[in-house]
């Protein structure tokens, strides 16, 4: 039976008396690939952080391969990429192989020292995101898409096996984006990395993810999207030529 890298079950969160994520439940399979979808104001960032840690739910349950989610065998094996433009800060004085390592020291006990395994760590990762020239560089003198590949290695010099990422392509153009979700697309192929992905993007997902999360506080769909070009629900839902532009199964 295959190893559920996420689970989640009746999960509820509300912000005040307002409630944002209602019942949801599914599981994701180790080395599977979600596209999380829906409308603003939907669920999906509040859904990630509920996952994260970050945000407590009302109700339910969240294992992370197996553990609890606030185990922290369990956090130690999830890469974040946040929102770009909220949390980086361009005049930020610090060099691409600097910021790879807040990847490491975030997860370190005190004294929270580098060695030279963690040096070996930052070496591999900028390679594998072929980044090594720029190892020097200052983040805020990089391209947006030079940037979101240093985001990407410093979610994963840690080596984990879930990476989740909220909105990474907002800011970046249209040839960058491709390249972006090439680049994840082979992490996940390659590396066997599990990944959910928050995304606008619906025209474009569909290359690349396995399943499609479709949520509006509650799931409107969860599936394949073979499964989710035969949905009648969804012909009903999205109308039948936008479901066929979102699942990328016909000419």
């Amino acid at each position: 039976m295959p190893v559920e890298a996420i689970k989640v079950e009746n999960l509820s969160f509300r912000y005040n008396s307002i409630e944002v994520l209602s019942n949801v439940s599914f599981g994701v399979e180790a080395g599977d690939y979600i596209g999380l979808v829906g409308p603003n104001g939907s669920g999906k960032s509040t859904l990630i952080k509920v996952i994260l840690g970050l945000l407590e739910p009302v109700r339910g349950s969240i294992r992370l391969l197996g553990y609890p989610s606030s185990d922290m065998k369990a956090r130690e094996k999830v890469g974040y990429l946040p929102q770009k433009m909220s949390f980086f800060n361009p005049n930020f004085p610090a060099t691409v192989s600097e910021t790879v390592a807040l990847g490491l020291v975030s997860k370190k006990r005190f004294p929270k020292r580098m060695d030279a395994a963690d040096v070996a760590a930052i070496d591999r990762v900028l390679e594998l995101l072929n980044i090594s020239n720029l190892k020097r560089e200052m983040i805020g003198d990089l391209s947006g898409g030079q940037q979101q590949r240093v985001f990407i290695a410093r979610a994963l010099v840690n080596e984990p096996e879930i990476l989740l990422l909220d909105e990474p392509t907002t800011a970046l153009d249209p040839g960058t984006r491709e390249g972006f979700f090439e680049l994840i697309s082979y992490l996940n192929r390659e590396k066997k990395v599990t990944v959910m992905l928050v995304t606008h993007d619906m025209g474009t997902i569909g290359q690349f993810a396995r399943k499609l999360l479709y949520i509006d506080k509650e799931i409107i769909f969860y599936g394949g999207f073979d499964d989710f070009c035969m949905s009648e629900k969804m012909t009903a839902f999205f109308g039948p030529a936008s479901q066929h532009l979102i699942c990328h199964r016909h000419e």
